[in-house]
């Protein structure tokens, strides 16, 4: 079945990314809390802005879905 959804305008607003993040892209001061781990979690919003870091998928979307926000992955 391939039929839009329309999610209308209450969710447009509440719609965030999650995407998988390179620690290796982050600050030093950041990788070095993180320890050796090669990839989180951001949850941003569409406009790019990061909200959120966390260690993995599962929980980014968890903790977008405690505050009211309609998480997506980001590939």
């Amino acid at each position: 079945m391939d039929h839009p959804f329309n999610f209308g305008p209450e969710t447009g607003d509440r719609i965030v990314y999650v995407r998988p993040v390179p620690v290796a892209e982050l600050p030093a001061e950041l990788r070095q809390q993180i320890g050796p781990v090669e990839t989180i979690y951001s949850v941003n919003r569409p406009d790019g802005e990061r909200l959120a870091l966390v260690k993995d998928r599962q929980l980014a979307f968890v903790l977008a879905r405690q505050h009211d926000l309609a998480p997506v992955n980001v590939h």
